[in-house]
């Protein structure tokens, strides 16, 4: 590692460290641990001072910027109980990047905390969705939607999020509940690698992508491990599927990252009345035992190919589920002018496919899908997507156009 970023970290390193005691694990795959630079790296990763890159990395090799070294020193300011030697450290790093923090919004002459203890964040949607089923009249929704998401710090360890959302039918001009409601709300608490959520959580089967449910669970997830990762979830989902019936709920999935193959594995229970159907299974059953596999591998910066399978053992029919994406790029609500594109083919059996994410391919469809998003402004996207294919149990033709512009705050 190049000593000119080292030195500045190793020189930040007492930056809020209340603790002496390095953390064990170690965070960084690329920081060995009989390095020089380990303990210093180490301690300012447990003490939230830096945080590395999604893949697990540090890369050290090349030269820190200014407006990351401000970056750690705002995150620094924020720090209470801070030693007498060490307070003078930040007031120096504080007077020698005044200008860069001054960017970034952080009051230099205060060293207390500068975040509000509730910091908000939100969006407004409008979605055009058009569905056609062979023999069925073409369904129209233009939806506006409104979110709010405030994120509240209980201490250094623990903070509450949840969501509002009021939805809109342009159309007709009404509300469909007539009123702001709650999506979710839950406590998060996060020990190094350690994450627990309790709570109504928006929660989502990772492994497939999302491929099985993007829904809501209310119960408990933790979350934890290194090189292979962990979650593991149990509770109660409230209209479950295409019916109001809930559904007990416990799920397991192992995932890790190989270089550019990312890979994992799950499996996922359910017991509902919901499946007490003649559709369903030879044998009446209320259990859904849903085992999946996915993966992708990022060729380069650009292009990523993903696919995921699942299986419900519990069911006979329709219980499979599979998908294949080809992505290219990716808009970023922050780069104007970024843009992103997908082609992807899809199979989703109703018994296993049960509150699938997709916009355009719902439970019970088969068929290709094709979308793209684009940046006009910052904190402006659009997007668009395409489906031809199938509704599966009626053996009929399906398509949708989905259409949506979303400014967020």
């Amino acid at each position: 590692m190049k000593k000119t970023m080292v030195a500045a970290l190793a020189a930040a390193m007492t930056i809020g460290a209340a603790s002496t005691t390095f953390a064990a694990a170690n965070p960084f795959s690329d920081v060995p641990r009989d390095h020089w630079a380990y303990d210093a790296v180490t301690q300012l990763a447990a003490d939230g001072v830096v945080e590395g890159y999604g893949d697990g990395t540090y890369r050290g090799d090349r030269n820190i910027t200014r407006y990351e070294m401000a970056q750690m020193v705002a995150k620094a300011m924020a720090k209470e109980n801070v030693p007498v030697s060490d307070k003078a450290l930040i007031d120096r790093l504080a007077a020698e990047f005044a200008d860069e923090l001054n960017n970034l919004g952080v009051r230099v002459s205060n060293l207390e905390k500068h975040a509000d203890m509730v910091k908000w964040t939100g969006l407004l949607r409008y979605d055009h969705i058009s569905n056609r089923h062979e023999n069925t009249k073409t369904s129209n929704t233009e939806r506006l939607r409104f979110r709010l998401m405030p994120t509240a710090e209980v201490n250094d360890h623990w903070q509450v999020k949840a969501r509002l959302t009021a939805d809109s039918n342009m159309k007709t001009d009404s509300g469909s509940s007539g009123e702001l409601k709650l999506d979710y709300a839950n406590a998060e608490g996060n020990y190094g690698k350690l994450n627990v959520t309790l709570g109504r959580i928006a929660y989502t089967t990772d492994v497939d992508e999302a491929m099985v449910f993007d829904n809501y669970l209310s119960g408990g997830m933790v979350k934890f491990g290194n090189v292979v990762k962990a979650k593991v979830a149990a509770g109660r989902m409230s209209k479950f599927s295409d019916s109001d019936v809930a559904a007990n709920y416990q799920g397991i999935e192992l995932s890790t990252t190989l270089g550019k193959l990312t890979g994992g594995v799950g499996y996922h229970h359910f017991n509902s009345n919901a499946f007490k159907d003649s559709g369903y299974s030879k044998t009446p059953t209320d259990n859904a035992n849903v085992w999946m596999v996915g993966g992708s591998y990022t060729f380069d910066k650009n292009v990523r190919l993903a696919a995921a399978y699942a299986q419900n053992t519990a069911a006979d029919y329709h219980h499979k589920a599979g998908s294949v994406e080809l992505d290219y790029k990716g808009a970023k609500k922050s780069d104007m002018g970024s843009w992103g594109a997908y082609l992807a083919y899809r199979h989703l059996g109703e018994n296993v496919a049960f509150a699938p994410t997709y916009n355009v391919l719902g439970n019970d469809q088969k068929g290709w899908a094709v979308g793209a998003t684009y940046t006009l402004f910052k904190n402006v996207t659009t997007k668009a997507e395409y489906f031809k294919g199938k509704d599966i149990t009626k053996d009929k033709n399906a398509s949708a156009l989905f259409g949506r512009v979303e400014f967020a705050f």
